[in-house]
């Protein structure tokens, strides 16, 4: 009977933090719990803000602040899986957070992805691509749809550290449908920036010729735009190096975790859903200013007039098509404008 209350106490602490071999009272589960829950908390609150954001600006009229939305609605569902309770041991809930959790993070990089390879075909492909919008969706929900389902399917998911996901026995796996595809991509996401970038300053310096402010503005607001689509690259690096630093450790030292990777991990692993915010929320964050704020609800909640957005950001990738254009149903889908391009597939000028 003397030894029946420490052995429940330790399965006890096993079900709550089984990633450390350590006594039952160690403060380190408690505190990788804690920041786990914090950090997923926070990148949840950042989504959701942004959804906000979203719907009060009303920026979801064109294909590229559609996609923003859909990044952000799957950056916040990335979120909630790090907010799930404690850690599960293996059964039907474990498998489940597993699964959200792989799903999830691929749906959020599919968007990043896309929105990268969007840009590239209006800019240096000039192909204009509000046809695209079906095939984006199919892609970004589909394929991780079929990355997420393949280890549920070999029965793979499990306890894995601080959450649960492919469990130390196949560490060929975790590579293979995360870190490996992860690393790829953003690799190739950073030669299209920087062909994006390329390009775009080529089009600033070929504007020449006698003063013309609109044309002016229109070059300060494509150097305005262009800026942070160099850092969201190393962004997605920064919070995606720590986890593959830790999962490497695991894979070498399956037995013997580090507490400092781990808290690394938990740390950095949960925020892609505040970067996307961050980085891709850039135009919407310089609009919510308190006059924006209040003229945004009194035109949501007070007047049934439709108020469309604008602001000096604002430049397409397209020929000047019709500077006098009121109609808010303009899709603002391209950034970046050039006097000389014609894009193709553009369809009839007078139906533009």
């Amino acid at each position: 009977m003397g030894d029946e209350h420490p052995l429940e106490v330790s399965n006890t602490s096993s079900s709550r933090c089984p990633f450390f071999n350590a006594v039952p009272d160690d403060y380190r589960c408690d505190v990788i719990l804690k920041v786990k829950r914090a950090t997923g908390t926070f990148s949840l609150v950042a989504c959701l803000f942004m959804l906000f954001a979203i719907w009060l600006l009303r920026r979801y009229n064109s294909l590229a602040q559609k996609m923003i939305f859909s990044l952000t609605v799957a950056a916040a569902f990335d979120s909630v899986a790090y907010v799930m309770g404690e850690s599960h041991l293996e059964g039907s809930l474990c498998n489940f957070q597993a699964w959200w959790l792989t799903y999830f993070d691929w749906t959020a990089l599919m968007w990043v992805c896309l929105i990268t390879f969007n840009l590239y075909l209006n800019l240096v492909r000039e192909i204009r691509t509000e046809h695209y919008e079906i095939h984006y969706h199919l892609v970004a929900w589909g394929v991780p749809l079929l990355m997420s389902t393949l280890p549920l399917m070999a029965g793979y998911y499990g306890p894995s550290g601080a959450w649960c996901w492919i469990t130390d026995k196949h560490v060929g796996w975790r590579f293979g449908i995360w870190y490996i595809p992860l690393f790829s991509l953003i690799i190739l996401m950073t030669c299209c920036y920087a062909r994006i970038i390329c390009v775009a300053n080529e089009r600033m310096r070929s504007w020449l010729g006698t003063f013309n402010p609109e044309r002016e503005r229109r070059k300060l607001s494509l150097s305005e735009e262009i800026r942070p689509l160099k850092w969201y690259p190393s962004v997605y690096l920064l919070v995606s190096i720590f986890p593959l630093i830790n999962r490497l450790h695991n894979a070498a030292y399956p037995e013997d975790p580090v507490f400092s990777l781990t808290l690394l991990h938990v740390l950095s692993a949960p925020l892609h859903g505040l970067a996307n915010a961050l980085v891709f929320g850039k135009d919407t964050w310089s609009q919510l200013s308190t006059t924006g704020i209040k003229m945004a609800i009194q035109s949501r909640l007070c007047d049934s007039t439709m108020i469309g957005e604008y602001h000096a950001a604002n430049v397409r990738y397209t020929h000047d098509l019709n500077t006098h254009s009121d109609s808010d149903d303009e899709d603002n889908n391209v950034l970046f404008y050039s006097p000389d391009m014609i894009l193709k597939d553009r369809g009839p000028w007078e139906n533009v």
